[in-house]
């Protein structure tokens, strides 16, 4: 009898121990599918954005055409992107021609100068500023899962019903280089 419930017991608890620790991780993938949503939420933010801006722009800079079809065009891939990993690299595409595109304006003062222009460029640069914090939480939340089913015993638990993540990482080796600055 004395045999029979410690069997019973030790069978309980590793049940609760398994039912834990595979919500644990549940709730870790959970929590990656809901920071890859955050900087879905921040792109979308910033593809709305683009049309107005470049409407600015285009008054301005009517010769620059090639930069504002490659903003249009990058946000046009943006928009259309299904997976993740297009959603990341769309991203970084338009990273760079928003760049080329602010390169554009110190061209042209009265551009500079113009209060939307200036109202865009200052929502843009928040939304950066929040894509970027989205990133960075969007691994944070990878790191903490792919630990949770690399190490022991979460390796057990997650089996190969769990998939390891990937990560955001930049696409664009131009990007990894410091600005040159010069006066």
């Amino acid at each position: 009898m004395v045999v029979a419930l410690i069997i019973i017991a030790i069978v309980v608890v590793l049940a609760i121990w398994y039912i834990t620790l595979r919500n644990g991780i549940i709730e870790k993938n959970n929590r990656c599918d809901n920071a890859l949503q955050t900087i879905d939420t921040q792109l979308q933010r910033r593809f709305d954005l683009i049309p107005n801006l470049v409407e600015t722009v285009k008054g301005y800079a009517k010769h620059e055409s090639e930069t504002l079809a490659a903003v249009t065009a990058a946000r046009n891939a943006g928009a259309s992107a299904t997976t993740t990993g297009e959603r990341l690299a769309a991203d970084s595409k338009l990273t760079g021609a928003l760049r080329q595109l602010f390169a554009v304006a110190e061209s042209y003062p009265d551009l500079k100068a113009n209060a939307n222009f200036q109202q865009l460029q200052s929502e843009l640069t928040d939304t950066e500023n929040r894509v970027s914090y989205a990133r960075q939480s969007y691994n944070d939340c990878v790191l903490t899962y792919n630990n949770a089913i690399e190490t022991f015993p979460g390796n057990i638990v997650a089996g190969s019903k769990f998939q390891k993540r990937q990560g955001f990482t930049v696409e664009d080796e131009a990007a990894r280089q410091a600005p040159k600055v010069s006066f």
